[in-house]
């Protein structure tokens, strides 16, 4: 089989709430993902055995600490595929910080590999296999706009966002997720839910659904980043005085995201921003994109 060329979507949480620590050592949480046009290309080739990984940026490992391994490793556990496979990765989310990027690149993975080793493993088993593997990896099998509960796995489609922009700031700081999570200024939320859901979790929601963004924006876990790094604070700070109709940290962090309602007001606040890496970009409704060749022309094949 020829090479596979699959294109991986960002994520940024627009509600993110941290509720009680599970025995397997996980919190459940509640969050409303958004898949954004921020992407990563891989392009997937047959190799006669082992994994192989290149990328342009030196920050990304190319061993057993990148998912893409891991997810290729797990699969051939599972299946006793002996197939190997090069990975050639075009990095454009920024490693580290709170996009998924790492989770996306093993979402496209293991849909990837799936056909490219001729498996055969449907898309509920690709998903357990992706929990495996981290939190963010059965909605990076999605993408869209959907909410999420227990670890981010129990996945619940909500409308698309219309008329929106984000504008990303993206600071020079890698931050660990345990960390944030065993941080002691991170104060869970004890609400028991009902019907699924706490009561601030459902507002969200509506507010959401109802085309009032702004007022479903939430994040629990900036408190103990903004202890770590105060500079944080003051960037988001300064994404809604730059005129952002709200702004938040997206996961554990450290990128920023601020609210616009069009292309031309989040270039002038981005513009604002000299002395820090932004991006801007828009919703997008899926995580992966099947590309029909290395070139990257689209193909309306998607998984």
């Amino acid at each position: 089989m020829a090479s596979i060329h699959y294109r991986s979507y960002a994520k940024i949480n627009l509600y993110l709430d941290v509720l009680n620590q599970r025995e397997d050592g996980y919190h459940n949480i509640e969050t409303v993902f958004q898949t954004v046009s921020l992407h990563d290309d891989l392009v997937f080739t047959p190799h006669d055995e082992g994994i192989h990984l290149y990328c342009d940026n030196s920050d990304v490992p190319l061993d057993e600490r990148n998912l893409i391994h891991r997810a290729a490793r797990l699969l051939q556990e599972q299946t006793g595929c002996g197939a190997g496979v090069k990975v050639k990765i075009k990095k454009r989310i920024p490693v580290a910080a709170g996009l998924a990027g790492g989770s996306g690149n093993a979402a496209a993975t293991l849909v990837a590999l799936n056909k490219l080793w001729e498996l055969g493993l449907s898309r509920a088993k690709l998903r357990a296999l992706g929990l495996e593997l981290g939190s963010d990896v059965p909605y990076c099998l999605v993408g869209g706009t959907v909410a999420a509960t227990r670890r981010g796995e129990e996945l619940f489609p909500l409308p698309k966002l219309m008329d929106t922009w984000f504008v990303l700031l993206h600071p020079p700081l890698a931050i660990s997720t345990e960390t944030i999570f065993t941080s002691p200024h991170l104060v869970r939320n004890d609400e028991a839910p009902y019907a699924g859901r706490t009561y601030a979790f459902g507002s969200a929601i509506r507010a959401i659904k109802n085309g009032y963004l702004a007022a479903g924006v939430f994040n629990r876990l900036e408190s103990a980043a903004f202890a770590l790094h105060p500079e944080l604070a003051e960037r988001k700070q300064q994404l809604i005085e730059a005129g952002c109709r709200a702004a938040a940290m997206s996961g554990s962090g450290p990128t920023l995201f601020g609210i616009c309602e069009s292309q031309e007001r989040a270039e002038t606040i981005a513009a604002q921003f000299t002395d820090i890496a932004t991006s801007i970009v828009t919703p997008f409704d899926q995580s992966l994109v099947r590309l029909s060749d290395e070139a990257g022309t689209p193909s309306r094949h998607v998984p």
